[in-house]
This record gives structure tokens, C-alpha cells and sequence, in this order.
């Protein structure tokens, strides 16, 4: 039985045993009229058996989920010739994984001869043996521990606490595997980062001013110098996303101001909604109006007025990108002056000042901490958009401040880097790490910038 069905089947047997757990409360107090004897509600002692079904099982298929393919290729290997078990520890894994690729009928690197044939049957063998087994360990397991949760209903059994317990230890644990998670993520950076730092110095790689990440593999190749200078890239990620917040944030939060403020409910309930259709477009789709629209209607007007404009420009991209970050930043400034209270406003205007002056003066301020997180989060958006910048501004690290040139972005560099069949031991690939670092060090310094703003106004307004 596969994994999937086996989890179902236990959400089968967790229903059953909710509703076998809580009759069988009300039935030791005489039923359900006479409830109040029970220390909990009856529905917390059938989430106590459910629990008790589910949990024990769960934790034995996952357990099983990992060690089993481990058990059945040590198995496997030791019913090989000896020929094939007394290879280097690297072949061994390549021939694992030929007899799994064989056992499923798919595509093997090495020539089939019987005894791979009689290994990846035997591997058939094992691995139905072990499904088998797995599903009657499971079920009987379930089975016995909500029959032992069962029995041990009685009408003083705190329930309640103990399924609260349950919950209060699964919150824990998803907030521990969020946290673990992040550390993981920036263990990971940071540590193939310090491997591309000892290959390229630092200081080439924050104040280089080229970048060219093809590395020579023989002595006479040419044209793959290995510069690392990242500049070009950064200049290209502030150019763009300079670019595209001058258009998303005076439009967003214009348009906040006028649909919490100023429009009618008509206006609001027909606006708001075709706005945020604007957020649920793919950026792929953007990437295709930049490269298709956009572009070709920049370069038009730019050779029109006398400039010299690239068929693929940052102006491009960025015009579009800030279209596509107008509906996150209008709909959070929107949310943070509606949660200005409506007592600051009244009394404002009470005091006779116009609507102009009581937003500019009063509810502006008070909503600016909700109103630079946005921004912030923003900004975030757009340093880490790709498909826009590679259909629209190119993948040319150039360094320069001209909107009508070709340029690229951290993000588009990473992506480059990582495509394909890689070797992770070579001064390209590394550097994507190195980029990532930079890239969440700058997410980790606007955050900081965004705590501080928004300590320091609401401090005033609470």
C-alpha cells in the first residue's frame, strides 16, 4: 500500500475513533443530558482516541519512510556477488541506483547482466515485503492505540488538557521546523559562500567592476577570464528596482489614499478588486509584455527625443516591474490607513481642518509604520523578480546609471549560474551563493531600516 493511502486510511480510522471516543463519554455518565458529569466535552475525548490512533502510526511510517530504502539496498548489495561488493563507496551508490532504476524500468548507465537483473528483482522482492509489513505494523498499531485510548475514557479524565498538550507540542514543533529551517537556508549560503571567498578575495568580489564567471579549464582557452567583480550586478539590481519603485509608490499609495479616503463604496467595491487583479498575473506574463510592449515603445521614444536606446533596457523592465508592485504596495497602504482609528479622523476634522489636511497631516503619519512596511516588502519584491529582467533588460552586467542601456540583476546572475549540470566545487557555481548572501544581507538591512521606522512612529501614535 502506498504512503498516500496508508495516511488516508488512518484519517479514516481518526474519524472513527472520534466518534467511538465520544460516545463512549457520554455513555459512562448515562448520555447526553448528562454531559456536565464529564471534566471536558465530549469532543475532546474523542480527539484524545484519534489522537492516539493517528499519532504513534505517524510517527512509525515516517520513521519506516527513512530507513527503508537504506535497509533494502544493504540487503540487496549483500545478495550481490562479491565481485560487485568489494567496489569503492561511489560506484556502490551508482550501482544502487541502477538496480533501482532497473527494479522500476527505467534507464540504467551500465550494461544488464543477470546478476543485476537478479538484484533488481530481489530489490522487487524487498521492497513489496516492506510495504506489506508497513501497512499491517501501521494499521495494527493504530488499531491498539485507540483501543487503549478507549478503554481509558472515564468521566474524570481531563481530556481537554491532554489534547491541548498535543496541540501546544505540534504548534512548537512547526514553529521550530520554520525556524530550523531559516538557519538552514542561511547555513547553506553562507557556508558555499566562505568556499567561493577563499577561492575569489572579498574584495574583488564587492568593489570588482567586472564580471565575467566563465573560468578557464585548460591553460590556452580564451575568452573565460573568472572576473568576479559584482558591482556591475548591484548597480543593475538598485538601477532596476530604483526604477520600478518611482512608479509603484507614488502610484500605490495615490491610489490608496483615494479608495480609503476620497471614493464612494461603488467606486471602492469595483476598483479594489480590478486593481488586485493586477497581482495575480504570472510574472512570466509580465516578462512577455516588457519584452513585446514595453521595450519596443521605450526605444521608439527614446530615438525619438535623440537617446540611444538598447532593444533590451532597464527603463523597460523597470516600468513594467513597478506596474506589477503597484497593487502589493497600494493594498498595504490601503490596510494601514483603515486601521488608522476613526477617532484621530473625527477629531480632526472637528477641529476644522479640511479632509486634505486631516490625511497629510494626521492619518498619513499615524499609518506611515504599515506604510513603510509595504514599501519595504515592495522593495523586496523587486530585488528578488528574475523573469522580468531576463525578457526585458537583458543579461548583460553593465555598469552604468543609463535606464536606456542592457543591464542584469543579482537575481538574474543566480539563476545563469545554476542552470544546468553543475560542478559544485568551481569558483562559477560558488558564486551564486556569495550573491545570495548579499542579496540577504540587503533584505536583512531593510528590515532592520523597517523596525526602526515603524518603532519609532508608532511609539508616537499608540
Amino acid at each position: 500500500m502506498q504512503s498516500t493511502t496508508l495516511i488516508l486510511l488512518l484519517g479514516l480510522l481518526a474519524v472513527g475513533a472520534f466518534y467511538f471516543g465520544r460516545d463512549r463519554s457520554l455513555s459512562l455518565v448515562g448520555g447526553p443530558g448528562k454531559g456536565r458529569a464529564l471534566h471536558s466535552l465530549p469532543g475532546y475525548y474523542g480527539y484524545f482516541v484519534a489522537i492516539w490512533v493517528v499519532l504513534p502510526a505517524l510517527a512509525l511510517l515516517f520513521v519506516w519512510i527513512l530507513l527503508e530504502p537504506k535497509v533494502v539496498a544493504a540487503l540487496v548489495v549483500d545478495g550481490l556477488p562479491e565481485s560487485y561488493r568489494s567496489i569503492s563507496a561511489g560506484e556502490l551508490n551508482l550501482l544502487v541506483n541502477n538496480i533501482r532504476n532497473l527494479a522500476s524500468g527505467d534507464v540504467v548507465s551500465v550494461a544488464v547482466d543477470n546478476d543485476l537483473r537478479r538484484a533488481a528483482a530481489l530489490f522487487n522482492d524487498y521492497s513489496g515485503m516492506s510495504r506489506v509489513l508497513l501497512t499491517v505494523l501501521v494499521i495494527s498499531l493504530a488499531t491498539l492505540g485507540g483501543v487503549l485510548a478507549w478503554r481509558n475514557i472515564r468521566p474524570e479524565l481531563r481530556a481537554r488538557n491532554r489534547v491541548e498538550a498535543v496541540i501546544r507540542w505540534g504548534l512548537i514543533a512547526a514553529s521550530s521546523i520554520a525556524v530550523l529551517t531559516t538557519i538552514g537556508i542561511v547555513m547553506s549560503v553562507l557556508f558555499e559562500a566562505l568556499r567561493f571567498f577563499q577561492m575569489v578575495p572579498w574584495s574583488e568580489f564587492l568593489f570588482g567592476t567586472t564580471w565575467s564567471p566563465q573560468t578557464a579549464i585548460r591553460a590556452d582557452q580564451v575568452g573565460s577570464s573568472g572576473s568576479f567583480g559584482a558591482v556591475p550586478l548591484f548597480a543593475g539590481t538598485l538601477l532596476i528596482t530604483a526604477i520600478a519603485m518611482s512608479v509603484s509608490v507614488p502610484i500605490g499609495l495615490m491610489t490608496a489614499i483615494y479608495l480609503a479616503e476620497y471614493a464612494t463604496s461603488r467606486v471602492r467595491g469595483i476598483a479594489k478588486p480590478l486593481l488586485e487583479i493586477l497581482a495575480g498575473i504570472p510574472t512570466v506574463v509580465y516578462g512577455f509584455f516588457a519584452a513585446l510592449t514595453v521595450a519596443p515603445w521605450v526605444r521608439r521614444v527614446g530615438e525619438s527625443a535623440g537617446f540611444e536606446v538598447a532593444s533590451e533596457s532597464a527603463l523597460a523592465a523597470g516600468l513594467v516591474m513597478g506596474i506589477m508592485i503597484i497593487p502589493l504596495v497600494s493594498s498595504l497602504a490601503d490596510d494601514a490607513i483603515n486601521a488608522v482609528p476613526t477617532s484621530i479622523r473625527d477629531g480632526a476634522l472637528g477641529l476644522g481642518s479640511t479632509r486634505s489636511e486631516t490625511m497629510t497631516k494626521v492619518i498619513f503619519p499615524a499609518a506611515l509604520p504599515g506604510i513603510v512596511g509595504g514599501i519595504l516588502l515592495a522593495v523586496s519584491r523587486a530585488i528578488g523578480e528574475t523573469m522580468i529582467v531576463v525578457m526585458a533588460a537583458g543579461l548583460a552586467a553593465n555598469l552604468t546609471a543609463n535606464p536606456f542601456d542592457a543591464v542584469t540583476t543579482v537575481t538574474v546572475q543566480i539563476v545563469t549560474l545554476l542552470v544546468g549540470d553543475q560542478e559544485f566545487d568551481s569558483a562559477k557555481t560558488l558564486a551564486a551563493f556569495a550573491l545570495g548572501l548579499m542579496l540577504f544581507v540587503v533584505t536583512l538591512c531593510l528590515n532592520i531600516i523597517g523596525i526602526y521606522v515603524v518603532r519609532k512612529y508608532r511609539e508616537q501614535y499608540d
